[in-house]
């Protein structure tokens, strides 16, 4: 509904995944052989904005029904026995060309999601076969990661886009998985027609005590990160840059003071059929390093490095250097496909050390549906009884998923 003044939708937003890996990976209390699950989520409620003074009053108002379903993930960390309704968008703020301030339950990216990209972590039941464990269930739908909103927020935004901008943020979590942290920081950014370049400032200053002690978090509480990045083409055609180098001072003397970095070149071959890309990262994480809340970015690998590796069997993100290759391709306007390869080598020892392959299609059906399947290739250099997590030996595991995804 609109008129000249205000404007207010109907949000709707539905995906529903099949999955199936042949192996189990120990991050709980697994046992080897494959699984097959289902998660699902369904996002519903209304946005809008309306016109105030020199500029607009907007904001949202979204619930959440989420689940998992079947055997449960692959690393245990649900069961197949969860399903919750809660608020996830829930928030006010107030713009216009140069400013805007928010506040609220709502989801904040610092640039690339390399560390903030919402609190997306969604673990299930799998944590209560673990005495003294705190209760860690956020509903289910763990790879899905129906829930992306930190619970209380305030985020001011100077600038327009391009030139000088910048973002000063709070942010407080009420996810266990992340020890219910509380964050504040600054990004500053200059936007141009050659990229943009940034930096940013990020401060732990609190944590569930309980939480933390469980999953060795207590280090972010006084914890300090900063970094800079770059990203854009130069100015020249066909061309993809991305660079980003972050360091980070632990909060007390459980974790080590870690660095992690990534740089990343690209090129489209536009003037042949497909228009195919191919792109070469690498990125390092110190043993210390805290990726904190990196997410589902732009697609496919960013952050999530390796369907497998980066959701089930590690290292997420940890004490390991990734070598990642990625081709892509568009046969249709409609569809997208491509194969991302991914080498990890650990740091300060090789029990994660792995090779991934994933194959994967994104076929926009039409607008309210799009198709995306999955099948990966997870190879480990050890298994759990040799130091590593997959179960029951170190074979090749395949893996799929099929992802249905309903816009409104």
């Amino acid at each position: 509904m609109k008129n000249d003044t205000s404007e207010i939708n109907l949000d709707i937003e539905a995906i529903f995944g099949v999955f199936h890996s042949d192996e189990s990976y120990a991050q709980l209390l697994g046992t080897p052989g494959s699984v097959s699950w289902q998660e699902g989520y369904v996002k519903y409620g209304f946005s809008g904005s309306t016109k105030a003074g020199s500029g607009s009053l907007f904001g949202a108002i979204n619930l959440v029904t989420s689940g998992t379903f079947g055997d449960g993930d692959a690393a245990g960390f649900t069961t197949g026995d969860e399903t919750e309704t809660d608020f996830e968008d829930l928030y006010v703020g107030w713009r216009n060309e140069m400013f805007e301030i928010s506040a609220g339950s709502q989801n904040i990216t610092i640039g690339d999601g390399f560390l903030v990209n919402g609190d997306a972590l969604n673990f299930g039941k799998g944590f209560e076969a673990i005495p003294g464990a705190p209760d860690m269930d956020r509903g289910g739908a763990y790879w899905l990661a129906a829930r992306k909103a930190f619970k209380k927020s305030l985020m001011l935004k100077l600038g327009g886009d391009s030139g000088f901008r910048g973002d000063l943020f709070w942010l407080e979590s009420d996810n266990p998985s992340q020890a219910s942290m509380e964050l504040a920081g600054l990004n500053v950014e200059h936007v141009s027609d050659h990229g943009t370049v940034g930096a940013y400032f990020l401060k732990g200053l609190d944590v569930d005590a309980t939480e933390a002690a469980f999953l060795g978090y207590t280090h972010r509480d006084g914890q300090r990160t900063a970094g800079v990045r770059f990203q854009g083409s130069m100015g020249i055609e066909n061309l993809f840059l991305s660079a980003e180098y972050a360091s980070q001072d632990q909060g007390d003397n459980t974790r080590l003071d870690g660095d992690a970095w990534y740089m990343e070149a690209g090129w489209t071959f536009s003037n042949i059929a497909w228009s195919p890309s191919l792109n070469y990262r690498y990125s390092q994480f110190d043993t210390g390093f805290d990726p904190l809340f990196f997410g589902f970015n732009r697609g496919y690998g960013t952050w999530f490095q390796g369907e497998v590796a980066a959701n089930y069997a590690g290292p997420f993100n940890s004490d390991t250097g990734v070598h990642h290759i990625a081709l892509k391709a568009t046969p249709m306007e409609t569809l997208t496909v491509g194969a991302l390869f991914f080498d990890f080598n650990g740091e300060s020892n090789s029990n994660l050390d792995a090779t991934e392959l994933d194959l994967f299609a994104e076929w926009v059906v039409n607008d309210h549906l799009i198709l995306s399947p999955v099948l990966g290739f997870y190879n480990p250099k050890k298994s759990a009884a040799q130091g590593g997590t997959q179960l029951g030996g170190a074979d090749t595991s395949t893996y799929f998923q099929l992802l249905t995804i309903v816009p409104f």
